[in-house]
C-alpha cells in the first residue's frame, strides 16, 4: 500500500468538528488498508487523568481513531491545561511552544506510518507562540490542507478568507469539508452551494448530523492527492 502525503486538517473556527471530521477520516483511511495516524501537536483545555497526567479529549479521539500502537505523548507532544489560545496557556505553563519539537513528533509518526493527519487547534491562524502561528508552521512543512467548514452562521466568509490565506501561503488547498452542525442550518443547501461556488478547491463531501461515515470523503480526498 503506497504512502500518501502528510494532510494538515483546519478549520473555520474553533467547534466546527475538526476531530470529528479527522476521526472519520482515519476510520476510513484504516477501513481501505492504510496504516494511518493522527497528530495534535498542541492542545489546551486539557483534564488530568487518574494518574494526574494532562489529557486533552480531541487527541484521545484521534489516537483512538488511528488504532495504532503510540503513546499519547507521541501523538500530543503539547498538552495544556487551561482551556485558552495555545500560546496564552502555554506561556501561562512557563512553556513555549518549539516547532522544532512539532517538526520532530510529526517527522517520526510519518515515518511509522502510511498516512499522518495533523489536526490544528481553532482556526488557521491560531498562534503557537510569540513568533509563529499555525500558518507559518505548515507554510513551512508545505503539507496539503483540508479545510473543514462548520455549517453555521458566518461559515461562508469565514471559509472563503481562510482557503484565501491558505492560498497567499501558497500551499495547496487539498478540498473542504461541510460538517453539519446541530441545530442545523437555515438554508444548507444554499450555504453549501454558496461556498462551492467560491472557494476555488473542491468539495470532498457532506458530513451529516452525528455521522461518522466518511468512505466517500476519504475517497475523494485520496484521489486529490494522488
Amino acid at each position: 500500500m503506497s504512502k500518501l502525503p502528510t494532510v494538515f486538517v483546519t478549520g473555520t473556527d474553533t467547534g466546527v468538528g475538526k476531530t470529528h471530521v479527522s476521526a472519520a477520516l482515519l476510520r476510513a483511511a484504516r477501513s481501505s488498508g492504510l496504516r494511518a495516524c493522527g497528530y495534535k501537536p498542541v492542545a489546551s483545555g486539557c483534564e488530568r487523568d487518574a494518574g494526574g497526567r494532562l489529557r486533552n479529549e480531541d487527541a484521545l479521539a484521534l489516537l483512538a481513531a488511528s488504532g495504532a500502537d503510540e503513546t499519547y505523548e507521541a501523538v500530543n507532544p503539547y498538552a495544556f491545561e487551561p482551556p485558552l489560545a495555545p500560546h496564552i496557556a502555554a506561556r501561562e505553563a512557563g512553556v513555549e511552544v518549539e516547532l522544532r519539537v512539532l517538526d520532530a513528533a510529526a517527522d517520526r509518526l510519518a515515518a511509522r506510518h502510511d498516512w499522518l493527519l495533523v489536526e490544528g487547534a481553532g482556526g488557521w491562524r491560531v498562534p503557537l507562540n510569540d513568533a509563529a502561528d499555525f500558518a507559518d508552521w505548515v507554510g513551512a512543512r508545505g503539507w496539503p490542507v483540508l479545510l473543514v467548514v462548520g455549517m453555521r452562521l458566518g461559515c461562508v466568509s469565514h471559509a472563503l478568507l481562510t482557503a484565501e490565506s491558505i492560498r497567499a501561503r501558497g500551499l495547496h488547498l487539498a478540498g473542504w469539508v461541510a460538517n453539519e452542525l446541530p441545530p442545523r442550518q437555515d438554508r444548507l443547501d444554499e450555504n453549501i452551494r454558496s461556498i462551492a461556488d467560491r472557494v476555488g478547491a473542491p468539495l470532498l463531501g457532506r458530513i451529516a448530523t452525528g455521522g461518522t461515515d466518511a468512505g466517500e470523503v476519504f475517497a475523494s480526498l485520496r484521489s486529490v492527492l494522488a
